[in-house]
């Protein structure tokens, strides 16, 4: 299935209007790469909505399941209406994109719908290697890379950025009614997921910040390795996504307890400068986060 530019100007909209801190660190990449990336990033805003904005989980399950059909039937090379999909089943074509990425993407956003809580971080692993992990292994096909190391490392980016999603949207989430931070790591820390709740952040939820801090930035020490892996074209956007990322880290790690009550926040202009130095630089390992 062959997109048409109005196809791709579709998905590059959405881009635009999403606000994403992606939006920049993708147009780095030379015009064939920046269309299949932002394909596959419409692809991923479009399933995300489907969930979230539903007004319940039967219309919410019924609208995945339609467009989760349309997208089976792009990636087979049947036509379809959709042109975020003509564009995402281009992109799989032309780089060779793997199709389960694609549907473990969809799996994974399905279990926003099927589960609510995590009780172990295997549980959890499962989610984050499905909605970002596989985004991540997606990505790299577009991009390129030259090395077979590269797509466990790739999985290891996509878990330290939505281990910082996770993180940064702790009210935002609960307001759903998710809890994505293991049961069994409130536990280990002497908190109680009924507080959390009711919003009783006692001394102990420090604890449970900095442990789950810490896991982040191990998945930050780990995907930092995907720079010497890809081309110089996905080395560049990398770089930028990497230093953007790390800088809402950065702002997690700094809240401390605070996460469980208020979105940390960074300016567009904290978030443009770190892209920058981090393209410049690399993404070294930081002594202090």
């Amino acid at each position: 299935m062959t997109a048409s530019a109005a196809d791709h100007h579709a998905c590059a909209t959405l881009l635009r209007a999403s606000g994403s801190s992606f939006e920049w660190p993708i147009r780095l990449l030379p015009a064939a790469k920046r269309r299949g990336t932002t394909a596959l990033y419409a692809f991923c805003r479009r399933a995300d909505d489907i969930v979230d904005d539903a007004p319940d989980a039967g219309s919410a399950r019924e609208s995945l399941d339609a467009f989760e059909a349309t997208v089976r039937d792009g990636l087979t090379g049947l036509s379809v209406d959709d042109p975020v999909v003509r564009a995402l089943s281009d992109t799989v074509r032309r780089f060779a994109v793997p199709p389960e990425h694609i549907h473990d993407i969809l799996a994974g956003v399905r279990m926003d719908l099927d589960r609510d809580s995590y009780a172990s971080l295997a549980d959890l692993d499962l989610y984050c290697s499905r909605v970002a992990g596989a985004v991540g292994l997606a990505a790299i096909h577009v991009w390129g890379f030259t090395s077979a190391a590269a797509p466990a490392v790739a999985r290891d980016c996509g878990l330290a950025f939505q281990l910082t999603n996770i993180l940064r949207d702790i009210p935002e989430d609960m307001a759903r009614g998710r809890i994505y931070l293991p049961a069994e790591d409130f536990a280990a820390c002497g908190c109680r997921i009924d507080d959390l709740r009711a919003g009783r952040i006692g001394p102990e939820f420090s604890r449970l910040a900095s442990f789950e801090a810490d896991r982040a930035a191990a998945a930050y020490a780990r995907a930092a390795v995907l720079d010497r892996l890809l081309t110089t074209d996905g080395r560049i956007a990398f770089r930028a996504m990497f230093g953007v990322y790390r800088a809402l880290f950065a702002g997690v790690r700094r809240a401390g307890p605070r996460i469980f009550s208020t979105r940390p926040r960074r300016s567009r202009a904290a978030l443009a400068v770190a892209a920058v130095t981090t393209l410049c630089r690399g993404p070294r390992r930081e002594r202090r986060w």
